[in-house]
């Protein structure tokens, strides 16, 4: 069987053994965790402890914690929960933000995809009405770390509250929820080890939430539906895991430095979009001139390499990437990027098979190696 190299993980990560097994465990007990018999209250405790640790992951309360069935309801859900009807976010947003209603408006980011502070500043100013302000904390696409305590620090001084996609943060960075200044904090099971289909938001205490799905109790009202019991446990257990393990994320920094300078070694013209800003130590986002990311993708894929072209998209298909345009990024270059990212599961000959299959269809497909014509 030809060996596989999984470098896909901001799409989604491997699921944790021991979120598997945890999740196995409790599938095979039955009760409701809204029941007040033995069989609900235990339910109940396996709810409370993953809920524990979750909200340690984020420096967060327990009790402030709301789960969801992932990311993408959750930050439907802060648009519309927070109760502001202005809306501004960074131009470089995931889709389930910058979509999730209409009429938000795009804060502008610098080449390197860091939101303009001064340019927040300006759009917050330009009206009394209080905002809701959404910043990413890393992007998906490039991995960039934006300023969001900076950028809260100017929305609260404007009467504004702050919502922070964390998605793709978690379990690679320490996040403090508290000391990002953030009113709301969205995360995603599945990014960090958990399985798919369950998410949370972190609530600042006293923060405005007004639940999107009615009809039940559930998490103290504010999300209606029969709690996800096995899904909870293993985002639990993969969040305790991620925050253990978070100081091995520096060895994944230093072999996704490595790659780049290999990759830059084989094309002096390819280039890493974000590489001047601090970025996740995961995450390269990278264009091969001349070639496109369709073209890439289906090579790597031959050669037993997964990787992607920018987000993940439900239909399979790649789109053009509003995060490059909004860098600045050229049509071409936005064409030719593709997005390699590592992982817990990542071994050091994935990174080189990554490199030898990229350089070789480099030297094959390449513009800038192709014979001049005569």
């Amino acid at each position: 069987m030809t060996l596989r190299a999984y470098l896909d993980h901001n799409a989604t990560t491997p699921m944790r053994p021991q979120a598997i097994a945890a999740m196995g465990e409790v599938m095979r007990e039955v009760g409701n965790a809204s029941s007040v018999h033995a069989f609900g209250r235990a339910m109940r405790a396996q709810v409370d402890r993953a809920r524990t640790s979750i909200a340690a992951l984020v420096g967060a309360a327990a009790a402030d914690l709301v789960f969801t069935s992932g990311g993408t309801e959750a930050n439907n859900t802060v648009l519309q929960a927070a109760g502001r009807r202005r809306l501004i976010a960074s131009a470089v947003e995931h889709d389930s933000v910058r979509l999730a209603a209409d009429g938000i408006v795009p804060a502008p980011v610098n080449g390197d995809g860091v939101i303009d502070l001064g340019a927040l500043q300006r759009l917050l100013a330009a009206s009394d009405e209080p905002a809701l302000v959404s910043v990413m904390l890393a992007n998906n696409e490039t991995g960039v770390i934006q300023p969001v305590a900076a950028a809260a620090r100017i929305a609260h001084a404007a009467g504004a509250v702050v919502h922070c996609d964390a998605v793709q943060a978690a379990g690679k960075l320490e996040i403090d929820m508290a000391a990002l200044g953030a009113d709301y904090l969205t995360v995603s099971a599945h990014k960090l080890g958990g399985p798919q289909g369950v998410g949370a938001i972190a609530l600042r205490p006293g923060v405005a939430f007004a639940p999107m799905l009615r009809g039940g109790g559930q998490e103290r009202g504010r999300r209606a539906g029969t709690e996800n019991v096995a899904g909870i446990v293993g985002f639990g257990v993969a969040a305790k895991i991620a925050l253990r393990e978070l100081p091995r994320m520096a060895a994944l920094a230093a072999w996704r430095d490595k790659m780049e300078r290999s990759l830059a070694q084989l094309a002096p013209d390819a280039h890493v979009f974000g590489c001047g800003a601090a970025r996740l130590p995961n995450t390269t986002c990278v264009a091969m001139p001349g070639v496109a990311a369709t073209t890439q993708l289906m090579a790597l894929d031959l050669a037993g390499i997964a990787v992607s072209a920018g987000a993940a998209c439900s239909s399979g298909k790649v789109r053009p990437s509003h995060v490059l345009a909004a860098m600045g990024a050229s049509d071409a270059d936005c064409a030719s990027a593709l997005r390699i990212s590592l992982g817990w599961t990542t071994q050091a000959d994935d990174i080189e098979r990554l490199v030898a299959a990229w350089g070789d269809l480099n030297r094959r497909l390449s513009p800038a190696n192709r014979p001049a014509a005569a």
